[in-house]
């Protein structure tokens, strides 16, 4: 859901830029790339890899074609989406992992995919890149490409250069876990609502598209010829996911105060009382995302 990333594409100037989303405050600044924490990275990976709507597989697997496919990754962190799909799907397959920090390509390359569902091979490559250049000359040859909680942290430019990039290829395009701007918990506050608003402003006053990303990027497949589905991908976050909803509350509320500073007060009080029942056992939370899945033309196919 666009937790502890990078806000990609290049964004000079001279100041000092603060991007919070939920999970940790992060800079950017033009002499220092910003760089996630692997640590919450895996953090995620088990309740991204349950929430993933699995039912875009089939029309995903209907358009494979005949060869070994080539992959691509962009904004791929550790390397969660390629560990989680690989193994789904059958055949020989070769992932290039794209993204604009080292160090995470690092974690990446440590730890791929090791086979497809059949037990074919997967290789892996590592390519650092930034999605705010991606072309089609970059995914020649592609059947495929991935994302995993991207679109709600690039801005409408971005998701118009990837859908472009996607559609000179002739590549289909799966991009999970888009926040959906709708949170639930149990039981519920009388806050909730109004720190899910604060959260959401937070997220688009720095241009990035939030909980627009879907409805965004639907549009711009569609506009390349894409025919587009969307389903749900949410989180559901028990006791047994502590650790984690107690990272996200953090974060979400800590937006919502910087969006609101008139929040502050309430809304310290508010997280004290929900992390003390998370850590009870007694919080329930829901953190509603979209998967899309676009699937195009190949490239020299018939018009």
């Amino acid at each position: 859901m666009g937790v502890d990333r990078p806000v990609p594409g290049d964004r000079t100037g001279t100041a000092a830029r603060p991007v919070r989303e939920a999970g940790m405050r992060r800079t950017e600044t033009v002499a220092e790339a910003v760089r996630y924490p692997p640590e919450w990275l895996r953090l995620r990976e088990p309740a991204d890899a349950a929430a993933r709507a699995r039912d875009l597989l089939e029309p995903l697997r209907a358009a494979r074609p005949a060869g070994p496919p080539a992959i691509h990754d962009v904004g791929c962190g550790t390397g969660s989406m390629g560990r989680w799909l690989a193994p789904l799907l059958d055949g020989p397959q070769h992932w290039t992992l794209h993204d604009r920090d080292p160090y995470l390509l690092h974690f990446a390359s440590a730890d791929p995919p090791r086979a497809a569902a059949d037990g074919s091979p997967v290789t892996v490559e590592t390519r650092r890149g930034d999605i705010g250049r991606l072309t089609p000359d970059a995914l020649r040859g592609a059947w495929l490409v991935t994302a995993s909680a991207l679109l709600d942290v690039l801005t409408a430019d971005e998701v118009t250069t990837l859908a472009a990039a996607c559609a000179g290829a002739g590549c289909a395009a799966l991009l999970t876990l888009s926040v959906a701007g709708r949170v639930e918990l149990a039981p519920a506050h009388p806050l909730d609502a109004e720190i899910a608003a604060a959260f959401d402003a937070h997220q688009r006053r720095s241009g990035l598209l939030g909980p627009d990303a879907v409805a965004v990027a639907t549009d711009a497949f569609a506009a390349h010829g894409a025919t587009v589905h969307v389903r749900p991908s949410p989180w559901r976050l028990g006791p047994d996911e502590a650790a984690l909803t107690e990272r996200w509350l953090r974060g979400w509320a800590g937006a919502a105060m910087e969006q609101r500073p008139t929040l502050r007060g309430p809304a310290a009080r508010y997280l004290a009382e929900r992390l003390a029942a998370c850590r009870a056992g007694e919080l329930a939370v829901t953190v509603h995302h979209d998967d899309l899945l676009a699937l195009g033309r190949p490239a020299g196919g018939d018009t």
